[in-house]
C-alpha cells in the first residue's frame, strides 16, 4: 500500500510582505548547524594549529556565499542553460529552489583556496573540517527538496512509495535516501574519522568527496532524471556525470593523505 503524500505549504510563515520558506530555513539551520560544528573541531586543534575557531568564524560568510553563488550556478550552467539564458532575470530567483550541490562545492571549493591563501592557512586542514560538517547541511537540503516535493524517484511498487502531488504513481522518495545517506550515514563515517589519530591532512575531504559521489551516484539510478535532460546516451544521468570526477578526486586525495603529501603544504604557501 502507497503512503498518501501531505503536502507541505512551502512558506514556513510570513510578516507582512516578508515571506520565510522552508527551503531557505533547511539552508539557515544547515548552516548553523554546520558552523558550530566546525567550531567544535577547530577547537581541538593543538598547540595553535590552524584553523582555529576565529578562522572558521572569518570563514563562515565566505562559505554562504561560495555555496549559494556556486550552487545557483551550478544548476543554470548544468541542469537549464537553454531555459535561463532566454530568462535571466529567473536566475536570481533562488526562493524558487533550484540549486545544484556539484556547482555549490565548486564555490566553496574557490572560497577555501582564496580564504587559505589570505589567511595562510593549509587548505587540506580547512578543508577536512568543512567537509566534515558538509552532510549536516545535506541532511537539511534533502528534506527541504522532500517538503517542497522535487527532486523525487521514478515509479515505484515498493511499500513506502510515496504520492507526490500532481504526479503520475507512488514514488521512490530519493530525497529520504540522500539525506540517509548522503547526510546521516557520511556524517557519521567522516565523524570518526576526523578523530582517528591515524587519518592524515587531506584525508576527511577525500573520503567525502568519494562518498558523496557514490552514494549520489547510487541513488540516482532510482530519481527520476531531470525532464529537460534525461539520461545522457540514455543509460546515464547528469548527477552521475558529475560524480566520476568526485570519486576520481576523492580516490586521489586518500591516496596522496596516505603518503602524507598534503600534510606538507605550507600554511605560508
Amino acid at each position: 500500500m502507497d503512503f498518501s503524500y501531505f503536502q507541505f505549504e512551502p512558506v514556513a510563515f510570513a510578516i507582512g510582505p516578508f515571506v520565510v520558506r522552508w527551503y531557505a530555513l533547511a539552508y539557515l539551520v544547515g548552516f548553523i548547524a554546520g558552523w558550530k560544528y566546525c567550531l567544535g573541531l577547530a577547537s581541538r586543534g593543538e598547540g595553535g594549529r590552524r584553523p582555529n575557531a576565529l578562522d572558521i568564524d572569518d570563514f563562515l560568510t565566505w562559505a554562504v556565499i561560495g555555496v549559494l553563488l556556486g550552487g545557483r550556478l551550478g544548476y543554470v550552467l548544468f541542469y537549464q542553460p537553454a531555459y535561463y539564458l532566454s530568462e535571466p532575470l529567473e536566475a536570481l530567483k533562488i526562493w524558487k529552489g533550484g540549486m545544484s550541490f556539484h556547482g555549490g562545492l565548486l564555490g566553496v571549493a574557490v572560497s577555501m583556496l582564496a580564504f587559505s591563501k589570505v589567511r595562510k592557512i593549509n587548505v587540506f586542514r580547512l578543508s577536512d573540517i568543512i567537509c566534515a560538517a558538509a552532510p549536516i547541511g545535506l541532511f537539511f537540503g534533502r528534506m527541504a527538496n522532500f517538503v517542497n516535493a522535487e527532486l523525487y524517484g521514478k515509479v515505484t511498487t515498493l511499500p513506502w512509495g510515496v504520492n507526490f502531488p500532481n504526479v503520475v504513481g507512488a514514488r521512490h522518495p530519493s530525497q529520504i535516501y540522500e539525506a540517509i545517506l548522503e547526510g546521516a550515514v557520511l556524517f557519521i563515517v567522516l565523524f570518526f574519522l576526523i578523530r582517528s589519530p591515524k587519518a592524515k591532512t587531506g584525508a576527511v575531504t577525500g573520503a567525502f568527496l568519494l562518498g558523496y559521489g557514490v552514494f549520489r551516484a547510487l541513488v540516482e539510478f532510482v530519481r527520476e532524471p531531470d525532464v529537460q535532460i534525461g539520461l545522457v546516451g540514455g543509460f546515464i544521468s547528469m548527477g552521475q556525470i558529475l560524480c566520476l570526477p568526485m570519486m576520481f578526486g576523492g580516490v586521489v586525495l586518500i591516496y596522496l593523505a596516505k603518503q602524507g603529501t598534503l600534510s606538507k603544504i605550507k600554511d605560508d604557501a
